[in-house]
């Protein structure tokens, strides 16, 4: 129950949300924190305050089912948008935004579900929110294109994304590699090249090369031959950061990407099988490798173990598909703090990475079964 308070709102009321319970408003004429964008009615109770004797028997009606719900919008409404006073003030923002800018005004879609309008800025990353990785973005993307772009504009994003029937229907496959030259045919980064040239579903081979010395990688003709011209090599700066990795890459132009590293050992049948899957959670990292991490109580920290084990807390980038969105994500939202955090040591993005998406979801990443070729590189837990 939140009945006014000296004013006309009250206190209770964020308390209520914080507590992940239903408000009862008992307040006529109550403005509520952003009605402008949020719809309060899906998550609140307004009773009439001058017909108390009503109240419990419009509570009693409600059924158990819609009451659950509304709980859950509570909570996201709460998460997304009040928790703190940076989001307060970033919501507040984001609305004066919107009027200024009313053609690239988010649509209430957006608003009011997951994961809400901080980290889904349309105009920013695609003119279609049927572009982001979120599947009630994607059921009914006609009705919720934004103002300035057209119908053409629209369809020709769906078809070079592929996915006019919910589903993509291409990848980009992009290599992450800090070793030096291969010199010889049968080297991994070249078998796995290879393998991923047999799926169906490549559009494209990027290879970052990110070559602590000076040396460059070897020409194209030194590379294995492809039966489409779909290899593309990209030279980083020596020295570069793993976090370039997960850049706004201009080279991928799908919203699939599969991420692996030099070493990672995929045989085709396992890219595509993955692909698939990814295609069914396409808001959720989809892969191989998996890892835990867990408080070690003994040294009062945080650790990472790379054992076998029957849980599993993240899926490493070295074998994953996942979305575009979350590289524009990764670059343009993370604290500078954390980026220097993965440059300073060198390792740790994919951690990074796995934390950025399950913030944004709040689920899990989904590992699939292999046919036992990733072997655990560290045989005891460690700290990272």
């Amino acid at each position: 129950m939140v009945p006014r308070g000296r004013r006309l709102g009250s206190f209770r009321f964020i308390e209520t949300l914080q507590a992940g319970c239903v408000p009862v408003l008992l307040s006529n004429g109550w403005q509520l924190p952003f009605g402008e964008v949020i719809d309060w009615s899906a998550a609140i109770i307004d009773a009439d305050e001058r017909l108390l004797m009503q109240v419990p028997e419009i509570l009693h009606s409600v059924p158990p089912a819609k009451i659950f719900a509304m709980r859950q919008q509570t909570q996201m409404f709460w998460d997304r948008y009040l928790s703190s006073v940076e989001k307060i003030v970033m919501t507040t923002l984001e609305i004066v935004h919107d009027r200024i800018r009313s053609h690239q005004a988010r649509d209430g879609l957006i608003w009011n579900s997951d994961p809400g309008a901080l980290l889904v800025r349309s105009p920013d990353f695609a003119d279609s929110i049927s572009q982001f990785p979120f599947e009630h973005f994607r059921l009914d993307s006609s009705r919720y294109l934004s103002p300035n772009s057209s119908s053409s504009s629209s369809s020709s994003l769906t078809t070079r994304e592929g996915h006019s029937d919910g589903l993509v229907k291409n990848f980009t496959a992009v290599i992450f590699t800090q070793l030096p030259n291969p010199t010889f045919p049968n080297a991994p980064i070249f078998r796995l090249i290879r393998n991923i040239s047999r799926s169906p579903f490549v559009a494209k081979i990027l290879v970052l090369w990110s070559s602590k010395s000076t040396q460059g990688p070897p020409p194209l003709n030194k590379w294995p031959t492809l039966p489409r011209n779909i290899l593309q090599i990209k030279v980083l700066p020596p020295g570069s950061s793993p976090n370039e990795r997960f850049q706004m890459l201009p080279e991928v132009e799908t919203n699939a990407i599969l991420s692996l590293n030099d070493d990672s050992i995929l045989t085709t049948d396992e890219i595509d099988f993955a692909f698939h899957v990814w295609n069914m959670f396409p808001d959720r990292i989809v892969g191989y490798p998996a890892r835990s991490h867990y408080w070690n109580v003994l040294k009062n920290q945080w650790s990472f173990s790379s054992k076998w084990t029957n849980d599993y807390s993240m899926v490493l980038t070295s074998g994953a598909f996942y979305h575009r969105y979350y590289h524009y994500l990764y670059s343009e939202t993370l604290s500078p703090v954390m980026l220097k955090t993965v440059e300073q040591s060198g390792i740790c993005e994919d951690i990074l990475m796995n934390f950025l998406v399950s913030h944004v979801t709040k689920r899990c990443p989904i590992k699939l079964s292999q046919r036992g070729q990733i072997k655990a590189v560290i045989n005891n837990p460690v700290n990272r």
